[in-house]
């Protein structure tokens, strides 16, 4: 009787350690609404990180760091932003440059301020799970394979550019970036997808009853994502393609279709399909993620997540423009380099006929 007795205490003690841990969970966090009802995703956002776009090989299919992972990288990042800081030689040359200064900048390209460069300074972050890509799917966290016949494509567009002598990204200002015409965002910033890049990370959401419009802070883009209607005809390509929203319990998702062909991120094709989702997870943070369907270009979807991280505003204008005489001089730059590979070549002529 007495060990009954005790089995039933120790049952009724367990099952009561249970209910008080059920009870300490945290309860799912709703959106507050906007007058018209709709979850409110309003606000200023940065989506600024250092964790990259595909995974590191050496993390296999692992998604989440380790905290001591964290704090190698997130320091790594704080010393290459103090060395970048540090006060520049007034009488240094091109010549004194690093050969590598991090970031992907190299040589004379080192000469570009690190006052500028802003990607973030911490690890992607989303309920808990520290990241090491943005990239969730595959599973490897990589870009699934591309279809021959787009490689291909790809080789001879980079080998044509060769044979001119790498000339031909400054024959006109159309072989320029979008970004440096002032059309589009650098990178993909305003998308979609959305992602982050080396600075001016920020958006600002306002929303309508029939529309979700996002201010980027990147060059001067405003993205409309109707939630009435229908795509427009295939043959209607837009910057930032067509965006039809929808909301599905506390999410945003939107499709969007028929994207300009010059905007073709990661070599997407005309064709691809983007869906994105827009879920405020916390009074500060909504979870950002797009899947990518090309199947023109690559052999499978891939999926990716950012942490959009409320931030102070007011946006800024991006005068992109302005005072930006870097264009004129690349194109300046390229024509006096023919005028003096002409001059060479008649030189060269002349004392050959001597």
């Amino acid at each position: 009787m007495i060990l009954n007795k005790i089995s039933i205490l120790a049952a009724l003690s367990a099952l009561a350690l249970g209910h008080a841990a059920i009870a300490a969970q945290p309860a799912p966090y709703h959106a507050p609404r906007t007058p018209d009802g709709q979850p409110d995703l309003q606000g200023n956002w940065t989506n600024a990180t250092i964790t990259p776009f595909e995974r590191d090989k050496k993390y296999g299919d692992r998604l989440a760091l380790t905290d001591s992972e964290v704090k190698q990288l997130e320091g790594s990042n704080a010393a290459l932003v103090a060395k970048g800081n540090e006060p520049t030689d007034p009488n240094a040359k091109v010549t004194d440059l690093p050969t590598d200064c991090g970031r992907g900048f190299t040589g004379v390209n080192c000469g570009y301020n690190s006052a500028w460069v802003d990607p973030g300074t911490r690890i992607i972050d989303l309920q808990g799970v520290k990241r090491d890509s943005i990239l969730v799917s595959p599973a490897d966290g990589r870009l699934p394979p591309m279809r021959p016949e787009a490689q291909q494509k790809l080789r001879a567009r980079f080998a044509g550019a060769g044979a001119r002598g790498g000339a031909g990204a400054a024959d006109n200002p159309e072989s320029r970036s979008l970004g440096e015409r002032c059309i589009l965002s650098f990178g993909s910033s305003a998308g979609p997808p959305m992602l982050p890049l080396l600075y001016n990370n920020n958006y600002q959401i306002v929303q309508t009853k029939d529309e979700v419009a996002i201010e980027v802070e990147m060059v001067h883009d405003l993205r409309h994502i109707h939630l009435t209607g229908g795509h427009p005809p295939a043959n209607v390509k837009l910057w930032m393609g067509d965006s039809l929203g929808h909301w599905e319990g506390d999410t945003l998702v939107v499709e969007t279709t028929n994207m300009r062909p010059e905007q073709n991120f990661r070599g997407a094709s005309a064709g691809s399909k983007i869906v994105e989702r827009f879920t405020r997870i916390g009074p500060k943070q909504i979870k950002y993620s797009f899947t990518v369907d090309d199947p023109q270009i690559y052999t499978a979807p891939y999926t990716g997540e950012v942490a959009l991280n409320s931030t102070k505003g007011p946006i800024y204008e991006y005068a992109c423009h302005e005072g930006n005489y870097a264009l004129p001089g690349i194109l300046a730059g390229a024509r006096m380099e023919e005028k003096e590979a002409a001059g060479s070549k008649s030189a060269a002529a002349s004392g050959g006929g001597k």
